[in-house]
């Protein structure tokens, strides 16, 4: 009896590690998290460890105030998320949020912080667009990948234990009465 409880905890452990190895992290940030910037940046790039989806993903830059100062234009390439920035001009702390999504995977939330430290004179230049390459073969197929053809399969051989189990208690009871 210990051995299969030994056995279903291991299969438990396992099956919640699943998810963990695959999981969609932050790898960079641009301003980088708690640092300090000298010139207002026009963009705010966050790179992720998986691939992101096309649509759905949320990044929001606010001010010191929390007035929003992003422009709104999110641009997804590969595992790029890239947010324009109206420039800025209050020193302080910036706070940026996001949601970022990556296909069968739980979505990617959090914040950061970087300090922007504003000059004494603001001058008015033309800002300058950033060039983002995007391709139409930018959303991932709808297959399976092999995480997820992997999962199936344990799922499969753990439910086939619980079927045996299952006959082996019903074949006790029977034999019971």
């Amino acid at each position: 009896m210990k051995l299969k409880q030994f056995v279903g905890v291991l299969a438990m452990l396992i099956m919640m590690a699943i998810p963990v190895a695959n999981a969609n992290e932050l790898v960079t940030a641009d301003p980088a998290s708690g640092s300090t910037v000298l010139v207002s940046p026009s963009a705010v790039t966050i790179t992720t460890s998986l691939p992101l989806m096309a649509d759905g993903n949320s990044v929001e830059v606010t001010d010191p105030s929390g007035n929003r100062v992003d422009d709104g234009t999110l641009a997804i390439a590969d595992t790029e998320a890239v947010v324009g920035l109206i420039p800025l001009t209050v020193g302080g702390y910036y706070t940026v949020a996001y949601t970022l999504l990556a296909e069968n995977e739980i979505p990617l939330t959090g914040n950061y912080r970087f300090n922007f430290i504003a000059p004494d004179l603001i001058s008015s230049e033309s800002p300058t667009p950033i060039a983002v390459e995007v391709t139409e073969s930018a959303q991932p197929s709808a297959g399976s990948s092999k995480g997820t053809d992997f999962l199936v399969i344990m799922l499969l051989v753990l439910s086939f234990f619980v079927l045996v189990g299952l006959g082996m208690y019903a074949r006790k009871i029977f034999n019971e009465r």
